[in-house]
Parts: C-alpha cells; sequence; structure tokens
C-alpha cells in the first residue's frame, strides 16, 4: 500500500469513529427520532454513511460505462429501514470498511472512474479514483457534524464531550 493510501485508509478509519460516536447507546427507537427541523435521524444518516461507501466504492470496482444513479433507492437513502438496526447497520459498516480497506491496499488512485448518470447529471463525467474515495471520506465526515447535532439535540451529548471525557479531561 503506498502512503497516501495508507493515509487515506487511516483518515477514512477516524472519521467512521468519529460519526460512531454519535450513535454510541442510542436505542433503535432514537436512531428514528427526529430532534430539528430536518428530516434527518441518526439512523437515516447512518444507513446513508453504510450505503454511500459501498455504492462509491462498487462504482471504482465496477467500473460500468453504462451506469445510471438508481433513482428507486433515493427515496429512502436517508431512512433506516424497518427491518434494520442501529447494530445491524454498524456491523454493516465494518464490513463495508473491511471491503473499503482492502481494495485501497491494491487500488490505483489514479484509475479514471465513470461516475453514474443521473437527472442532474446526464452527461458521463468521470474522476480519479482518488477524487471517488475522498468523497467517501467527505459524506462521512460531513454527516458527522450532521448526526452530532442530532445527538446532541437528542439527549445533550456530543463527540467533542465524547473526545475530552475519553481522554480524561473535563469540558
Amino acid at each position: 500500500m503506498t502512503t497516501e493510501s495508507t493515509d487515506i485508509v487511516k483518515m477514512l478509519a477516524e472519521q467512521r469513529a468519529n460519526f460512531l460516536i454519535t450513535v454510541r447507546g442510542i436505542t433503535d427507537e432514537q436512531a428514528r427520532t427526529r430532534t430539528t427541523a430536518s428530516e434527518l435521524t441518526l439512523g437515516g444518516l447512518l444507513h446513508h454513511v453504510v450505503s454511500n461507501e459501498r455504492h462509491w466504492m462498487k462504482v471504482i470496482a465496477d467500473l460500468d460505462e453504462t451506469a445510471e444513479f438508481d433513482m428507486a433507492s433515493a427515496g429512502s437513502e436517508y431512512v433506516m429501514g424497518e427491518n434494520e438496526t442501529v447494530a445491524g447497520l454498524i456491523a454493516e459498516w465494518e464490513e463495508v470498511a473491511q471491503s473499503s480497506t482492502d481494495a485501497l491496499a491494491t487500488l490505483d488512485l489514479n484509475l479514471s472512474v465513470p461516475v453514474p448518470t443521473a437527472p442532474w447529471a446526464p452527461e458521463r463525467i468521470w474522476q480519479t479514483a482518488r477524487f471517488t474515495v475522498l468523497h467517501i471520506l467527505r459524506e462521512i465526515s460531513q454527516h458527522a457534524g450532521h448526526a452530532d447535532i442530532i445527538r446532541e439535540e437528542l439527549d445533550g451529548a456530543n463527540t467533542t464531550q465524547t473526545w475530552a471525557s475519553e481522554a480524561g479531561m473535563s469540558f
């Protein structure tokens, strides 16, 4: 694995861990609870980051020049399904993360990847595998912030306080 790939794997792991702090210790009912004006929930965001990472790593693996965005799944992308649980989604993400780590061990980050077309992007574009993986990182990081706000509204917990507590500091 290159130094760059190693750094990306490390940053992905750190951001996943950061996101997972926001769902630590919550029930499935809490995961489905809206706490802000938005429709977002902790469970919905967890579902999305798992789905997003799986999707984009598959886009890299498939290199499908005819791929189209699956509009049928768009409506449920940010929803924790009736049969899903926080524990199940976390276990699923662990598998997805391991698969991503394994792929990054040999992935040429300069590989040109065809992006699925979509109604908002009808022309095929190409981007590097690096850009695609960095998109996954951006999604996890951005949604960790959303999740932190939702969690703080749910029960007052937040990532910064958790880090401080785990480091033996008061905040």
